[in-house]
């Protein structure tokens, strides 16, 4: 029986598993988001939430933790220093799993994981800029424009025999 055994396999050994959960919490923690597989994406979230708990908890203990898990000082001091204060008062929930649909080779289903706080602050901290467009040329007035080179470059080597 398989009661209460909710580690998601992912079709790969104890140990591939465990890199590829610390690789894709490592992506997570440098980049703030990343797209990957729904399957991916679920597995990973209870990893990162626990890291962002032991982050949230900040002594010597959870720093060493951490780092036995992630095996990069880099990111374990970036998670301490910048994700785990964004989630200060957040009690948990500490990341979105958006899907995307299927990936177009495979047809997995594909989705993209990111924190909670650290895109609602980019998105107050960032300056909303409004770019105008011009306005593109009618398709009438391009065919006379090409018309009109066409007849100069003409009319330039007939100037030039002269």
């Amino acid at each position: 029986m398989r009661h209460r055994r909710n580690t998601t396999k992912l079709k790969r050994s104890a140990s591939h598993r465990r890199s590829l959960l610390a690789n894709l919490a490592g992506s997570l923690i440098e980049h703030g988001r990343i797209k990957t597989t729904l399957g991916k994406a679920k597995a990973l979230r209870p990893v990162a939430e626990k890291l962002v708990t032991l982050a949230k908890r900040d002594d010597l203990h959870s720093r060493r933790l951490a780092i036995a898990f992630l095996y990069e000082k880099d990111l374990v001091k970036k998670l301490f220093a910048e994700v785990a204060p964004a989630s200060k008062d957040r009690q948990g929930g500490y990341t979105r799993i958006t899907k995307l649909g299927v990936r177009s080779s495979d047809a997995a289903p594909m989705a993209i994981i990111e924190w909670v706080d650290q895109a609602e602050a980019k998105a107050e901290e960032a300056p909303v800029e409004v770019v105008e467009e011009k306005a593109a040329p009618a398709p009438k007035a391009k065919k006379a424009a090409k018309k009109k080179a066409a007849e100069s470059e003409e009319a330039a080597p007939a100037a030039e025999a002269e």
